[in-house]
């Protein structure tokens, strides 16, 4: 077994991308929490989320599933033929550099490690006197396993038939951030799910490069992603509206809960976002897309270690 190999079909560089809104979620929870009545803290959230088992336990949660998903594309893909002539880093699978059993056994491996740990993040945040959150938040696990799987995998797979955006939106967006809050606060605040909506666009707008850059491979393939449905041109406008939707979002939250002008300080990862926009206004050649994806996902992380960060320390 190649080891190499396993670490090219997590494609580490997704990682960041996908703990963004645990980063966001767990920075606004951990400041609720630490502002609760009945909660001593010091200056600057101390004790700090660095220090919390809860946020690192849901960063661990949140990789587990993001290399199971990785693991499931490519074994996905690469079953139905569909990365034989794909753009950007070749796929492990389609290559021949891991066999499909070997794929689907590491992609029990993953699944198995990730439950666990999703079991002990549960366990540390509500114990066992709040047995109907732990439930819940156990099937939402399950959910997000079934979700990352069935993304190519199956003969229904829902990457093939357009709805993986919606996917994305809600389980990097709305899930991931507001999941994350209620595990340090065990409430909903509405206002956490506007920043939900933000890194929930993003990360559709990461999607849906990936998706105008693989557009002529996919329609050759009978995947039907949201790009090869609406055609390039409406496609980017989606984009377009995919990332000045997510900085209003922003802007609202800041608006709504509004204390100090640090909180804008997150405008400064839009500046290559709106770059961003501009390329993809211009684009002509869809393979020089490729290089935008890695733009557009840091440009997220950026945003959610800003955002985070501003809005609660200041």
């Amino acid at each position: 077994m190649d080891v190499k190999s396993f670490i090219k079909a997590a494609r580490l560089r997704t990682l960041p991308l996908s703990v963004s809104g645990i980063i966001v979620g767990s920075f606004l929870g951990h400041f609720e929490y630490l502002n609760s009545p009945d909660v001593f803290s010091c200056c600057f959230g101390c004790p700090s989320i660095f220090q919390s088992e809860i946020f690192w336990l849901a960063i661990l949660t949140t990789i587990g599933f993001q290399v199971l998903s990785n693991f499931a594309n490519d074994y996905g893909d690469g079953i139905k033929g569909s990365d034989k002539n794909r753009t950007g880093e070749a796929r492990m699978v389609s290559s021949g550099a891991i066999t499909p059993k070997q794929m689907k056994r590491a992609m029990i491996v993953t699944t198995i490690i990730t439950l666990i740990i999703a079991i002990l993040l549960i366990y540390v945040s509500f114990g066992s006197e709040n047995f109907g959150y732990s439930i819940l938040f156990f099937l939402l696990g399950i959910a997000s396993i079934t979700a990352a799987i069935k993304y190519t995998v199956g003969n229904s797979a829902y990457g093939y038939s357009g709805f993986g955006d919606v996917f994305v939106f809600i389980f990097f967006g709305l899930l991931s951030v507001v999941g994350s809050y209620f595990l340090f606060t065990k409430s909903i605040n509405f206002t956490i799910f506007l920043p939900a909506i933000s890194i929930g666009l993003l990360s559709t707008a990461v999607l849906n490069l990936n998706n105008l850059r693989d557009r002529e491979e996919d329609k050759k393939n009978n995947k039907n992603t949201l790009v090869v449905k609406l055609g390039t041109e409406k496609a980017k406008k989606y984009h377009y509206c995919l990332i000045f939707g997510s900085l209003i979002s922003a802007l609202t939250f800041v608006f709504l809960t509004f204390e100090s002008v640090y909180q804008f300080v997150f405008l400064m990862a839009f500046i290559p976002l709106i770059k961003n926009v501009k390329t993809v206004s211009e684009n002509k050649i869809p393979a020089e897309l490729d290089k935008e994806l890695k733009k557009v996902a840091l440009s997220t992380f950026l945003f959610a270690i800003l955002f985070g960060i501003t809005n609660t320390f200041f």
